[in-house]
This record gives C-alpha cells, sequence and structure tokens, in this order.
C-alpha cells in the first residue's frame, strides 16, 4: 500500500485508535451507579469527582513531555505502546475490586492517553500535504467524537452484561487492536517540498519548547486553541444539565438530546471544514485560518443561544451551530500549526496546546459547577461568547502565514 492510498489507511487505522482513545476514558463517567454496589467508596461523589480529576490532571501535565518524546522518536511505537497500555488499564479496571485500585489504574490511564494525540496527529500531518491535511485530521477527529458518543452507553452495557465484563471486553479489544497495529502502521517523518520552508533544528531534547516560546505566532495558536476549549469542555460537561434545568425535563431525556446533537453536527462540521479548507489554502495562504474562524464565529451566537434559550427547538438549533463551528475549528488546529511550526516540533506544540486546553477544561468545568449551584448557568455560559470573540480577533490580526507548510 503506497502512493495516494496508504495515508488514508493511516487515517483509517488512528480512526479506530482515537475512538478507543474517547470511549475508555469516557465509560466510567455512565458506570458508577452499577460499580458503587461493589465499591461501596463510589457512593461518594467526592470520590467519583477524584477519579475523574486524576485522569484530566495527569493527562494536562504529562501531554508536554509526550509531545517532546514524540518528535524525538517513533511515533508508531508510541501509538501502539500507549494503546496497550491504557487497553490493558480498562481490561484490569474490570478486575478491580477497591477504591485505590480503581484510583491508581485511572492515573496510569491519563498518562498513556496523554501519549496518542500529538503522536497521532502529528503522523498524520506527515503523510498528508497541504492538499489534504485538513480533511485527514477532520476525520481522525471524528473517531474521537463516536467514541466520546458509545462512551456514554457504559451504563447500558454494564446494566446488561455487568461494569466488569464491559471493561474487560473493551480493553481485550484494545489490546487485540494493539497488535495488528503493531503490523500495518508505519512510521514517516516530514521532508521538504515546493511549498515548504526548512527551520535549523538544535539536537537539545527541549529545543523545541524553547523555539516554540520565543515564536509569537504560536503563542496566539496556544492562546486560539484554549479559549475556545472553554465552551468545548462546557457543552461536554455541562450541556446536559443546561437542557435538563432549562426545559424542565429529566436528565435520561436531556443527556442524548445534547450528546448526540453535539456529536452529530461536530462530525459534519470537521468533514466541511477539512474539505473548505484544503481547497482554500491553495488559493490563499490563510485559507485555514479563514475557515477555522468562521467555525469560531458560528459558535459565539450558539453559546448565548445556548445560555438563554428557553426552547426546545431553540436550544437544538444552538446545539447544532455549535457543533458544525467547533468541528470546523477542531479540523484545522494541527494543519494551522503546520504553517507556522516545523514538523520536527509539531508534537511538541500539539502537547503544550493539549495541556492548556484541559487546564481551561478543569477549570470551566468547576467554574459553571458553581454557577449551576447559584443558579446562573445560563448566564455565565452565554459569558464566554465574549472571551471567544475576543481571541478571534487576536488570531485574524496577528497569525500570517508565508507559506502552506514550514518544515
Amino acid at each position: 500500500m503506497k502512493g495516494k492510498v496508504y495515508p488514508w489507511v493511516v487515517v483509517a487505522l488512528l480512526w479506530v485508535v482515537g475512538l478507543l482513545n474517547y470511549l475508555d476514558r469516557q465509560m466510567l463517567s455512565t458506570m458508577r451507579p452499577a460499580m458503587e454496589v461493589d465499591i461501596v467508596e463510589l457512593q461518594s461523589a467526592e470520590n467519583f469527582g477524584v477519579l475523574m480529576s486524576i485522569f484530566l490532571w495527569l493527562y494536562g501535565f504529562m501531554s508536554p513531555a509526550c509531545g517532546v518524546i514524540a518528535d524525538k522518536i517513533s511515533r508508531k511505537g508510541l501509538i501502539v505502546v500507549s494503546l496497550f497500555i491504557w487497553s490493558a488499564v480498562t481490561l484490569l479496571m474490570g478486575y478491580a475490586s477497591t477504591f485505590e485500585q480503581l484510583k491508581w489504574l485511572r492515573a496510569i490511564m491519563g498518562i498513556s492517553e496523554a501519549v496518542y494525540i500529538p503522536a497521532a496527529l502529528s503522523l498524520i500531518a506527515d503523510y498528508h500535504t497541504s492538499k489534504t491535511r485538513s480533511l485527514a485530521v477532520g476525520i481522525h477527529m471524528t473517531g474521537l467524537y463516536v467514541g466520546q458518543a458509545l462512551g456514554g452507553f457504559g451504563a447500558t452495557l454494564a446494566k446488561e452484561y455487568s461494569w466488569q465484563n464491559t471493561f474487560f471486553g473493551f480493553g481485550l479489544a484494545g489490546v487485540v487492536y494493539a497488535a495488528v497495529l503493531f503490523f500495518l502502521l508505519k512510521e514517516k517523518r516530514g521532508d521538504n517540498s515546493n511549498d515548504t520552508i526548512a527551520v535549523t533544528s538544535k539536537s537539545g531534547l527541549f529545543s523545541g519548547i524553547s523555539w516554540l516560546l520565543t515564536n509569537i505566532a504560536f503563542w496566539v495558536i496556544l492562546l486560539y486553541f484554549a479559549i475556545p476549549s472553554l465552551p468545548g469542555w462546557a457543552t461536554k460537561n455541562w450541556l446536559p444539565t443546561l437542557f435538563s434545568d432549562t426545559l424542565n425535563i429529566e436528565m435520561s431525556k436531556a443527556g442524548p438530546i445534547a450528546t448526540i446533537t453535539i456529536a452529530a453536527s461536530s462530525f459534519l462540521g470537521v468533514i466541511f471544514g477539512g474539505l473548505l479548507s484544503d481547497r482554500w489554502v491553495q488559493r490563499n495562504i490563510r485559507g485555514r485560518i479563514y475557515t477555522s474562524a468562521i467555525g469560531i464565529f458560528l459558535t459565539i451566537p450558539s453559546i448565548i443561544l445556548l445560555g438563554f434559550g428557553n426552547t426546545i427547538a431553540i436550544l437544538v438549533l444552538a446545539a447544532i451551530l455549535f457543533g458544525i463551528g467547533f468541528g470546523m475549528f477542531d479540523a484545522n488546529n494541527m494543519p494551522i500549526l503546520c504553517q507556522f511550526v516545523p514538523a520536527r516540533y509539531r508534537a511538541t506544540a500539539y502537547g503544550l496546546m493539549n495541556m492548556v486546553g484541559v487546564f481551561f477544561g478543569a477549570f470551566i468545568t468547576s467554574f459553571l459547577g458553581r454557577s449551576t449551584d447559584a443558579g446562573s448557568l445560563g448566564r455565565d455560559f452565554a459569558l464566554m461568547s465574549v472571551v471567544v470573540l475576543v481571541v478571534l480577533i487576536l488570531q485574524l490580526i496577528v497569525l500570517r502565514p508565508k507559506n502552506q507548510e514550514m518544515v
């Protein structure tokens, strides 16, 4: 499999890994009722929060280091090993009998999953030229969306087959797929082409971080990635609650409406945003930036409508608009990064972006929790539109690439 075919095989192979990445981390969030029967500590919401947060904090802290490593050694090896480890952890969670065991397993999962995204997106970027890069990244992102959506069925499977067997089954599937990936996935490093500009590299382990932190364009990209993470994480964690509170409906109805609407519209957004960006950048060097900006602009009125809307029609329309816009944004983060960061530093760069995005997500999740208790969730949800607008304007003013790709 060579030439034009194998780059898409890489996307297909990693699509499954991305699905497992989000599925394995999300299952726990819906399986608490089944698990607390056997592990009584989980009857405490505080203890359950510890399990969820320990993953998030370690995932965030480890992301930059994982990016640095991915820029130095085989990304194929990192992807295969990380998949094997987090799948083995998922499998072992089926055998856990104490809260302490679950806590340690979630910690290991956070570290191992942090390896994947920087390595995978860097590998996809090297396999795809400027003509197909955004579409390739967008298709891969749909795997994450599908995994997140399927993770919501953890409670259903736990009720039908037991929570132990649910963890065991998906963990075993990941371990087997890691073996398949070992034989089918091939490493590739970017090389010079007519639409690229070469950058001299230092040899030090942290030379990438040094180069990035002295680059004003990267700081803007970092901020531009982090600020939309606020409503991005808010919709993941609080949209079902917002729907339930605003419409006065049960969570069993509000949850599926919110999550399925966001997942389906995001799926459309990444595909459309990928196709548009790949075509636009061939005619205008800022095509990817404009495509991403359109996506972020669509999220601004949708955030306001989500905050102040009071009918199911308005809220669903707002969620669809948000999903499409955020999908267009998601599909273009790595491709935009490729215009400002040399190939040898891209995994490091995305690792830093991932860390900041996760930490912003942790902040907004906690902040909106307090807003919910205070009865101001809708208002504070809508206020996020202001900071998103500011960073959108900053991105359009500052980011002016000179090439389709920097290597």
